[in-house]
């Protein structure tokens, strides 16, 4: 029954995995020399976790993507659309709200710096990106015939 599954699940996977764990990692640090460089209060390195009360359960709901369409394929439902599109639109919202969040607002007022956790998280978005893409594209798309909807 794994069978089913190619390189491109287990990858995306991994990316999934992945996700999960940059979560949990450091995210943003403060620098310990200036009393002003704050994360809601707090100094040192947070992570996604301790910063993100709603962003963290959005991440990781789309760390399951890529299981989900490994269930999919496992499981060989029948889909309307082709297998890894839903896990690419998922993946790329993703992406979207960890680059907005580490690249252009930033929590905190001043020197804040980015950690090992964001860029496991975004490195995570696109690996799953990736995979479902490639996924995507090697799924069978059902053609209909000319003035048909």
């Amino acid at each position: 029954m794994t069978a089913r599954l190619r390189g491109t699940e287990l990858v995306g996977m991994a990316g999934g995995a992945l996700l999960v764990g940059g979560v949990f990692l450091p995210w943003y640090a403060t620098d310990s020399s200036n009393p002003h460089s704050q994360v809601d209060g707090r100094t040192g390195s947070l992570s996604a976790w301790e910063v993100h009360p709603i962003l963290r359960w959005l991440l990781l709901a789309a760390a399951t993507a890529p299981f989900v369409l490994a269930w999919i394929i496992l499981r060989g439902h029948a889909l309307s659309w082709a297998r890894g599109e839903m896990t690419v639109v998922t993946s790329i919202a993703a992406f979207g709200l960890v680059a907005y969040n580490g690249l252009v607002d930033r929590p905190g007022d001043i020197a804040i710096s980015l950690r090992l956790g964001f860029l496991a998280a975004l490195a995570a978005t696109l690996i799953m990106v990736g995979a479902a893409a490639k996924r995507s594209s090697e799924s069978e798309h059902p053609r209909k015939p000319p003035g048909t909807i």
